[in-house]
């Protein structure tokens, strides 16, 4: 009989963890993996999940981990420059900043900082049913009964679609490679990450590390044959987006078609909750899927400082939360669209480049401010 249990350990579920642990609560992760293995890309933690993580005690060890960026540049496809928003204001008022990681290296510091024996691996959730309290049979045929239930098991979540019987997962019609590699970025992007916006398609990169970077690849998927290569689809960016393209190892780049969750009415039932892409996956032209997993995982901690039933603080979160998801999956969605247009590409160019320094901190502002 567990107390507490959290389904997934991605960087939603295992941020949960850190944060009941510190509120002294008993609970086990189950994850459907059998290790949790340096796979993955690159991942931008925002200002917003940084002071989370400064709360957590685990600021400075995901610094070092990885590498701080101090600006986010849109260029166009010959690296000139459209759109430069500089957080260092952002950085000091917030006593945090920006951390471009590898994925791995920050769930080996989530994990890491949990009892071991909390994270139970190779448990792939097969069914969840609500009796007394909640029974969960897993694949590797082992049943746990578990009085409440978090949902941090991604945007094709089983327990919203056994429990809440809700969701509908939308193509964006883009497709997405990643990459990582080891490589000497000029000086200038050490700090910087930066996106280069084409007809249709998209090239981004950042440093995630001393010598490793991260870069993606997105386009129009109705607009590429299946048959071209990265390098030919994007031949006619800079040389540096082809360098990082073809000096990429094939088993270092994945490949994914871009999706979001249409907002679902409900997020919680009696002692269960979904967070992060359960409840709200957006589209990652913002930064903040997984910032906005560990946003969910802050609140439910605050509230849970003076509310001791689990049913109250999960109608709280739910209140406290959706204005700001809301607002970053349908921005996100609608920026992948803007940055990928294939016709009128020096006017959008232009229009963005018109908007103002002080517009673009703004966004910024509103995306980090913390609820609580």
């Amino acid at each position: 009989m567990n107390a507490i249990s959290i389904i997934g350990a991605g960087i939603g579920g295992l941020t949960l963890g850190n944060v009941l642990k510190q509120h002294q609560y008993n609970f086990s992760i189950y994850e459907s993996a059998d290790e949790i293995k340096p796979v993955g890309a690159g991942i931008m933690m925002a200002v917003n999940a940084m002071q989370v993580f400064d709360r957590l005690g685990l600021k400075e060890k995901i610094e070092n981990a990885g590498n701080k960026v101090h600006r986010i540049s849109i260029t166009n496809e010959s690296l000139k420059t459209i759109s430069t928003t500089e957080i260092k204001n952002l950085e000091i008022r917030y006593n945090s900043c920006n951390v471009a990681i590898h994925r791995a290296e920050l769930q080996k510091i989530l994990s890491e900082n949990l009892n071991s024996d909390s994270i139970k691996l190779g448990h792939s959730l097969q069914r969840i049913r609500k009796e007394e309290n909640y029974l969960l049979n897993f694949e590797n045929g082992k049943q746990i009964e578990s009085t409440v239930v978090f949902g941090a098991d991604g945007i094709k979540s089983p327990i919203r679609n056994q429990i809440l019987q809700t969701g509908t997962i939308r193509n964006s019609g883009q497709k997405c490679w990643r990459g990582l590699l080891d490589i000497d970025l000029p000086e200038k992007y050490h700090q910087q990450a930066v996106e280069m916006w084409g007809k249709g398609k998209r090239f981004g990169f950042v440093k995630i590390s001393d010598k490793k970077v991260y870069w993606y690849a997105c386009i129009n998927e109705k607009s590429f044959g299946t048959d071209l290569k990265i390098a030919e689809i994007f031949r006619d960016f800079d040389a540096l987006a082809l360098q990082l393209i073809e000096s990429t190892a094939d088993e270092n780049i994945i490949c994914n078609i871009i999706s979001d969750l249409a907002p679902i009415p409900r997020w919680y039932s009696e002692n269960l909750c979904l967070i992060g892409d359960a409840a709200h996956a957006t589209t990652p032209n913002m930064g903040q899927g997984a910032c906005q997993a560990i946003e969910d995982a802050y609140i439910i901690g605050k509230l849970l400082e003076n509310h001791q039933n689990f049913n109250t603080v999960f109608e709280k979160f739910q209140t406290i939360r959706r204005k700001k998801v809301d607002y970053i999956v349908n921005t996100s969605r609608s920026i992948g669209k803007f940055s990928q247009w294939e016709n009128g590409n020096s006017l959008r160019n232009f229009l963005i480049g018109l908007i103002p320094e002080s517009v673009n901190q703004k966004m910024a502002e509103k995306i980090i401010e913390l609820e609580m």
